[in-house]
């Protein structure tokens, strides 16, 4: 049923109007579209997109809620780390990040937060 069809990420934000100047500012990213005064729309490469929604529950989660697949993990990461941008270190059982970067069998890895305290990914497969 759903294996045609584009996927779309969904984030909060508490401030709407934060979350549109860390997405320009840090990742270079500007909205196709607002649907609705508390809500923002940006497409991506292959039909992805990614709505960001006001609400009061933004930060809340601790888990990776969304992330970009490239072929060239170091480039992407100076380049934000440029704009701004501070990943996260890790250190526990099974994630361990040097620089950032998570390196194992499956590839590397970097997280870091938005301006509303989301986890968003850069992931290189090996």
């Amino acid at each position: 049923m759903l294996t045609d069809l584009d996927i779309m990420a969904v984030l909060p934000a508490k401030d709407i109007n934060r979350a549109k100047d860390f997405y320009r500012d840090k990742l270079g990213l500007e909205p196709a579209e607002s649907p609705e005064d508390d809500s923002l729309f940006y497409r991506g490469g292959h039909g992805t997109g990614l709505l960001i929604y006001q609400t009061d529950n933004a930060g809340t989660a601790k888990n990776t809620q969304m992330g970009w697949a490239t072929d060239n993990l170091e480039r992407e990461v100076e380049e934000l780390r440029a704009c701004g941008v501070v990943f996260e270190e890790y250190d526990m059982p099974g994630l361990k990040t040097e620089n950032g970067i998570a390196t194992s069998d499956w590839g590397k890895a970097a997280w870091f937060l938005d301006s509303e305290g989301n986890i968003l990914n850069l992931s290189q497969r090996a």
